[in-house]
């Protein structure tokens, strides 16, 4: 192995689709128009949510730490993304141990912040009656705290583990950012435990709180069927609806990355995978929220001044 390998290289070269120069012309055009959308999107609903004291509630409340983990998220990857579809494709040692540490952190925080949104959902609609004093300030900030600290906390040990790792001469990162999967590939050593770890991460992260959304959902969905209304379950479902899209959005193309099998014919397929939970549905996320939910639409309006009643 002398010779093939190094243990801390000055950095990384992205391949992205750097096989395919049109279509990373297209893509930056694309990319740089949702990162747009993303950031307007996003930063008004924390405003609005901050300004109006009628969205001062424990849905919003999480709506708007998911859209700031957003933010944060599209920002730790799309820039960098960006200059190396105009440029050079490469990213420094450091700058990939950073990417990849905020990335992760921020995407373990979300699965965590989505499992309790759900459980905030599950109170609203089973336990309406006493979900102003289950779902109370100090309980939200707990569980705010709690998503942020055991995302980080994930992120801090995987970091850790992943360049510890001995890594091929070659340094190319077959990917658009330094993504776990795509860095194992390149390590220069046996990479059972650190597979391993990640599988036990992704239980933890990944497939527990997809069961724990499911089991909210089932309840909510006998908790809705029993309203004798139509108008009633209407409404109730369209509370929800948006949660579950987002859910199901941004879990879906997690999996595709995280659990799919390990096959060249899945490389490409894995890449716009990434760019769609890293790039569109961070941009999704406002659009979802804000045109199914005449709340905040009236919420919008007024911060615009077009509504004064």
């Amino acid at each position: 192995m002398k010779g093939t390998n190094f243990s801390n290289p000055t950095g990384f070269v992205l391949l992205g689709f750097s096989d395919q120069p049109q279509l990373e012309m297209a893509l930056l055009l694309i990319i740089s128009i949702i990162y747009i959308v993303t950031l307007m999107g996003n930063t008004a609903i924390i405003l609005i949510s901050y300004l109006n004291p009628k969205l001062h509630t424990p849905m919003y409340f999480f709506l708007s730490n998911l859209s700031f983990l957003d933010l944060c998220f599209t920002t730790s990857i799309v820039p960098q993304m960006l200059w190396n579809l105009k440029g050079p494709k490469t990213i420094s040692y450091t700058g990939c141990v950073f990417q990849f540490y905020i990335a992760l952190g921020l995407g373990s925080t979300e699965c965590v912040l989505l499992t309790i949104m759900a459980y905030d959902r599950f109170n609203a609609i089973c336990r309406p009656l006493h979900y102003t004093v289950i779902m109370h300030p100090k309980l939200l900030r707990q569980l705010a705290a709690l998503a942020w600290i055991s995302g980080f906390a994930e992120a801090t040990l995987q970091t850790i583990l992943v360049f510890q790792l001995p890594l091929c001469s070659h340094h190319r990162v077959d990917d658009f950012a330094c993504e776990e999967p795509a860095l194992i590939k390149i390590a220069c050593a046996d990479t059972t435990l650190l597979q391993n770890e990640l599988s036990v991460a992704t239980v933890i992260y990944v497939v527990m709180p997809m069961g724990l959304i499911l089991v909210s959902y089932g309840c909510i969905v006998c908790s809705v069927l029993r309203i004798k209304s139509t108008e009633g379950r209407r409404k109730a479902f369209g509370t929800c609806g948006s949660h579950l899209i987002v859910v199901v959005l941004f879990f879906g193309t997690i999996i595709s990355v995280y659990i799919q099998p390990k096959s060249k014919y899945t490389q490409n397929q894995s890449k716009f995978f990434t760019l769609f939970y890293t790039v569109v549905t961070p941009s999704l996320n406002p659009l979802i929220y804000t045109l199914r939910n005449n709340e905040f639409k009236w919420a919008l309006r007024r911060f615009l001044g077009r509504d004064s009643s």
